[in-house]
């Protein structure tokens, strides 16, 4: 079972992953996630990145009555793939490479615009949520029942 900072990191991931579908940010995210699953392996970084175009044509032909449930769905997908790559890893050091590397793949692929913080758009929420955008903001939530 992964830890839940890893849990959580997979479900950014993978919301990451549907919300740059279809948007400008799309090709350099899709083809960073895709190398960050091949760890230098040439057919599986194809492989992945035809399972990413798929989910981008599955996220496109969505009707507006069912776009948000497909969103919902792909974004899952897209954690549990992650999920399932960090739980196979042999040690901790080398999941820590691989949250690292996810991180910072994450961090490139959607830096905020100059002069656009607050912008918000393209996000699946599932659950308890917290949201706050803006510079040097702070926040603290917290979910569940008080004792």
């Amino acid at each position: 079972m992964l830890a839940e900072n890893l849990v959580a990191l997979a479900e950014a991931a993978g919301t990451a992953v549907v919300a740059a579908a279809g948007t400008d940010a799309w090709s350099g995210l899709r083809n960073a996630v895709a190398d960050w699953f091949g760890c230098g392996d040439a057919e599986r970084e194809r492989g992945e990145l035809e399972r990413l175009e798929r989910s981008a044509v599955t996220l496109a032909a969505a009707g507006p009555d069912v776009a948000n449930r497909v969103r919902v769905q792909q974004a899952a997908v897209w954690q549990t793939r992650i999920e399932t790559l960090l739980e196979g890893l042999d040690d901790e050091e080398q999941r820590a490479r691989a949250a690292s590397g996810l991180r910072r793949l994450l961090a490139e692929a959607a830096p905020a615009p100059a002069g656009e913080a607050g912008q918000v758009s393209g996000n699946v929420f599932s659950g308890p949520t917290a949201f706050q955008t803006g510079n040097q903001s702070q926040m603290n939530a917290r979910f569940g029942t008080r004792p």
